[in-house]
């Protein structure tokens, strides 16, 4: 299924570097993210480039994030928090974090915004400049490795389908959810037995 365009999208991304290797820090980057996140209800999320498999990856993320909140199954407060659970295909915040967060080790970022905010205003507050060259890009093994997603399980598809392993992951952490409603005790939406 092909992509709307960019300019029809609510949520829009673009690949980013420091200006100034190692300036700012990843504390500086997660202390204005958290300022800037302050100003209004849009959400703003920094990624760390490495773990974004493409710009489908980043949608549907994005995508199952607003079906659950709208079923009202929000996992946390912060939206860009919640965002980096889908993206890492992970039901654990801090192991989100490990696998899609910023660190000082990170050189190449993802900044993602709904609209009204800027991408560029955005890249002015964070100190970060855009670069074409970091986003969007298909998965590499990097990425997959970074998702945790086995060297069986890339096995199974030639490297062109690797997104479609990243999406599933994606799908997922929806089935993971924690308090769905128990099945009717008639035995409606259990599975049978073959």
């Amino acid at each position: 299924m092909p992509l709307p365009p960019e300019s029809e999208r609510p949520l829009r991304a673009v690949g980013a570097v420091r200006r100034t290797p190692g300036t700012p820090t990843a504390e500086e980057l997660v202390r204005r993210l958290r300022q800037v996140a302050g100003e209004g209800d849009a959400l703003v999320a920094l990624i760390d480039a490495e773990a974004v498999a493409g710009e489908r990856h980043l949608l549907s993320a994005w995508a199952h994030l607003g079906r659950a909140r709208s079923r009202g199954e929000a996992r946390l407060r912060d939206r860009g928090a919640e965002l980096l659970i889908y993206l890492a295909g992970d039901d654990q915040l801090p192991r989100a974090l490990k696998k899609v967060g910023i660190g000082e080790s990170t050189d190449r970022f993802v900044v993602a915004a709904e609209r009204p905010r800027e991408l560029h205003a955005l890249l002015e507050q964070f100190g970060l400049v855009a670069d074409r060259s970091v986003f969007p890009r298909p998965p590499t093994e990097a990425t997959l490795d970074r998702l945790e997603i086995s060297s069986e399980d890339r096995q199974t598809v030639p490297p062109a389908q690797w997104e479609g392993l990243v999406l599933e992951r994606v799908a997922l952490v929806d089935l993971t959810l924690k308090g769905r409603p128990e099945p009717s005790r008639s035995g409606a939406g259990r599975p049978q037995k073959p």
